[in-house]
């Protein structure tokens, strides 16, 4: 019998952050995948998390916690697969440690994932974003750090964890505005900013005031600001903007659909899907392509393109009468 504890301690604090490099926020979200997955199974086996041992962590006990997922905590397929994928981590980090496992690691590698439908991206048109924009006061600091959050990160393309994580090195304002960003994979990029952004980012930086933090973006109490911070103060500007533009009320505002926003007016301008990538950060043009099934002015310029075919002139003739009546008794 192997225990379980041992293993699963150092694949969290060791190997995911040390060895694979994984950000904050992906530990975090294995960590809670097996948090559930461990609770669950101390209920199947009537004994405590800690006592579990790694024996027990087979093909059948991980299908049961998905089924699990579904049909009695609600969850989507995609929540479904991005549990899944933290085990098979885990998987293969057993699989060097405990060879004798072999058969059992190979056994949970082999459990598909599901298919998902691939909704269209949520993404503000101009007017939308623009009242979005000016939603926070200027005249306070908190409005001032706020408006300098929200321009960065639409002109930026930035997801949630690049904004809290940049620093106050990584903004260069001469001789050309910039910003390094640390990506997903930790992929770096450099970004050139527009005035409009450089110049709400001087006004947050003319009254952040000294912190011994080194992120740009601070909270209330002078410490960085999380995650949460940033939705909440998303949320509420948004509320502020549909009371000038109810369109956006139709529309769920998340800090993603900057990103997502971001992508879609950088493609309608440039109509470089590669540009897009680069911009992103994305490691492969195919999450990229999503932007391209919601554009529609890329399915306009192929209609434009083509020639409608014509239809064939017909002359109706009413059906026979009794025919009618016999098929439809």
């Amino acid at each position: 019998m192997t225990p379980l504890a041992t293993h699963l301690t150092t694949f969290l604090r060791e190997y995911l952050p040390r060895v694979r490099a994984c950000s904050a926020h992906t530990c975090e979200a294995y960590a809670y995948s097996f948090q559930l997955l461990l609770c669950f199974a101390a209920k199947q086996y009537d004994t405590s998390p800690s006592a579990l041992i790694l024996e027990q962590l087979d093909v059948s006990l991980i299908l049961a916690f998905l089924e699990h997922m579904e049909t009695v905590r609600g969850n989507s397929a995609s929540t479904r697969n991005a549990r899944l994928a933290a085990f098979k981590a885990f998987a293969h980090f057993i699989e060097y440690r405990n060879p004798s496992a072999i058969d059992q690691v190979r056994r949970i590698l082999a459990i598909p994932a599901k298919k998902t439908d691939e909704a269209l991206v949520d993404y503000l048109n101009r007017q939308e974003l623009q009242t979005l924009l000016d939603a926070p006061n200027p005249r306070t600091r908190s409005g001032t750090r706020d408006r300098a959050m929200l321009h960065i990160c639409f002109a930026a393309g930035l997801r949630v964890s690049e904004l809290i994580g940049l620093r106050l090195d990584n903004v260069r304002m001469h001789p050309q505005a910039s910003i390094r960003v640390l990506g997903k994979g930790r992929r770096e990029r450099v970004l050139p900013l527009w005035k409009e952004t450089t110049k709400a980012i001087r006004a947050w930086l003319a009254v952040r005031g000294q912190s011994p933090a080194p992120e740009l973006f601070l909270n209330a109490q002078g410490n960085p600001l999380t995650r949460s911070g940033f939705e909440y103060i998303l949320a509420k500007h948004t509320k502020t903007a549909v009371t000038v533009c109810p369109s956006i009320a139709s529309k769920r505002v998340s800090p993603h659909v900057l990103r997502h926003t971001c992508a879609m007016h950088t493609l309608q301008a440039t109509h470089d899907v590669r540009k897009v990538a680069l911009w992103l950060g994305h490691a492969s043009m195919k999450s990229t392509e999503a932007y391209l099934r919601a554009d529609p002015t890329e399915k306009l310029d192929a209609l434009e393109a083509g020639v409608a075919p014509r239809l064939r002139r017909g002359q109706f003739q009413a059906p026979d009468k009794l025919v009618a009546m016999l098929h439809s008794s």
